[in-house]
């Protein structure tokens, strides 16, 4: 399997709800580092995975929509836990629709799986990782 990853950062602040987040129940802020790694089995016709401009656009667009927001005052996110591993999973499914929508050009229509993983610190990571379910 063939695999191109993008990286870029975003700079949010957020609050939990819940007795297991300790004092991150309180508005914090958090700086991710955020890979998105694509792959496929075979390259397309110019050998490649995925252009990787498009696709650093795309994370940069995608990110965005969060980048120096408090993420509980965004309409999409009432109610709940924006943890690490729920951006990831947001950020995965934006760049499906993204692919959808031609985005990331033709190519990348064959890509099979995605990765994405938001590094929290030197230490401490979470991501989502699925298959890319165009139909």
């Amino acid at each position: 399997m063939y695999s191109v990853t993008v990286r870029d950062h975003v700079m949010i602040a957020h609050s939990f709800k819940g007795e297991v987040f300790g004092p991150a129940q309180r508005l914090h802020g958090a700086t991710y580092v955020v890979d998105v790694e694509f792959q496929r089995p075979e390259l397309d016709a110019d050998g490649l995975v995925v252009d990787i401009g498009r696709a650093g656009d795309t994370l940069k667009r995608v990110l965005a929509e969060f980048n120096y927001r408090n993420l509980d005052e965004l309409p999409q996110f009432a109610g709940m836990n924006t943890s690490t591993e729920f951006l990831a999973r947001v950020i995965f499914d934006a760049f499906v629709s993204g692919i959808r929508q031609g985005d990331l050009g033709p190519g990348a229509l064959a890509i099979e799986r995605m990765r994405v993983v938001l590094h929290e610190s030197h230490v401490a990571s979470a991501g989502y990782e699925g298959p890319v379910r165009l139909g």
